[in-house]
């Protein structure tokens, strides 16, 4: 019965990231498209930020308490102060090795369970999401509505935290004996393609 609860779980949080560009697609061609739509698609439109903002919510989940919700809000809060940074051109060096490197660390940090004091965790997140960030913002079209076109963003990135986070309580309550490999695996995972993602480019 627990590991069919387990999968049940499991399939309810993937579902929630992998909606997300069903409901984007939906509406093209209604409304402001490169608004509110265009900022909910921007996320899960490179797996290199779909890596990380899941990883995000698996790390949380390994750490429990707090950092469920500090962790993925550290992350949110860095994310919408450099998009006005790409929005407005401000400077920022290596935004795409960046980003590829967010995801390399938040594997490895999955990878070797890694715990850190969570005022630490999050300035580590925040750090990383600046460079996401920036690239939501700088790739924002002239056209867009910046409010609607943040707010797209910040939902879909707020979904993936949201699934990596349900998956990672999904493994924690349903297979506790499991529960390090799995999160390993989520690690490797991440890292996996995050090479993935150095090579294709």
């Amino acid at each position: 019965m627990k590991k069919n609860q387990f999968w049940q779980y499991l399939a309810g949080a993937i579902s929630i990231s992998l909606w997300i560009p069903k409901i984007a697609s939906a509406h093209t061609g209604v409304g402001d498209v490169t608004g509110f739509w265009h900022g909910l698609e921007h996320p899960i439109g490179g797996l290199d930020h779909i890596l990380a903002m899941l990883a995000v919510g698996l790390w949380a989940a390994q750490m429990g308490g707090k950092a469920l919700w500090l962790v993925p809000g550290a992350f949110i809060t860095a994310m919408i102060g450099s998009s006005v940074m790409g929005h407005f051109g401000l400077p920022l060096p290596g935004v795409e090795q960046g980003i590829v490197a967010s995801d390399f660390i938040l594997g490895m940090l999955l990878l070797f369970a890694v715990r850190l004091p969570l005022a630490l965790s999050a300035g580590i997140v925040g750090i990383l999401a600046i460079f996401h960030g920036y690239a939501h913002g700088a790739e924002m079209p002239e056209t867009a509505s910046g409010l609607a076109y943040g707010f797209g963003f910040i939902i879909s990135t707020t979904l993936l935290h949201v699934a990596g986070i349900g998956i990672g309580l999904g493994i924690d309550r349903y297979q506790p004996k499991l529960q390090q490999l799995l999160f390993r695996i989520g690690g490797g995972a991440t890292v996996v393609g995050a090479i993935y993602v150095l090579v294709a480019r």
